[in-house]
């Protein structure tokens, strides 16, 4: 017996059956409910009118909401290098010190 390769979804009151890779159901599912949550967002504020203008919205603002999160990603991974570096220097500093005083105090006995 094989396993069905497509879900049903629906999406602002209409449904689609849609190819997806087996152990993706779920993800696929809940995008679709997260697109659907964003095009009925758009249509409720009836500023756009027209299921394929609200979806071009929603996916304009989908995008644009990833792009924010990849930047702020992004950014954190560079204030991370920027601390690990600066950590390390830190590190090297405390190390020198220590070597330094080790050394100091072997000679004074």
């Amino acid at each position: 017996m094989t396993q069905s390769n497509t879900v049903t979804v629906h999406i602002l009151d209409k449904e689609y059956c849609i190819a997806c890779p087996p152990g993706e159901h779920a993800n696929l599912e809940s995008a679709a409910r997260y697109l659907d949550g964003k095009m009925r967002e758009i249509r409720s504020s009836g500023k756009v009118i027209g299921a394929d203008r609200i979806a071009v919205m929603a996916a304009l603002n989908i995008t644009h909401d990833l792009l924010h999160q990849q930047d702020d990603l992004d950014n954190l991974g560079q204030q991370t290098t920027s601390t690990r570096d600066h950590v390390r220097d830190l590190l090297a500093r405390v190390d020198h010190a220590l070597a330094s005083d080790d050394d100091d105090n072997g000679q004074a006995r």
